[in-house]
């Protein structure tokens, strides 16, 4: 189980990350890398929104005992 719980923060902290640089992109705040398709896309700010959100629930759920 220790191992499953550990995966799971490693996977949540990778969606929180994620969902941060789309939620940058999203909205033209971060340009990297200058070819993407998500830049200034409105849309993939909502994305990454909810993929940070499902990030901090799989940690809230790793963290229960």
């Amino acid at each position: 189980m220790k191992v499953l719980k550990t995966l799971a923060l490693i996977l949540g902290v990778l969606m929180i990350l994620m969902g941060g640089l789309w939620i940058g992109q999203g909205l033209n705040i971060i340009r990297w890398p200058a070819e993407s398709f998500m830049i200034g896309v409105p849309q993939w700010s909502w994305n990454g929104m909810f993929l940070a959100i499902g990030g901090i629930v799989l940690i809230g759920l790793a963290r229960r005992k």
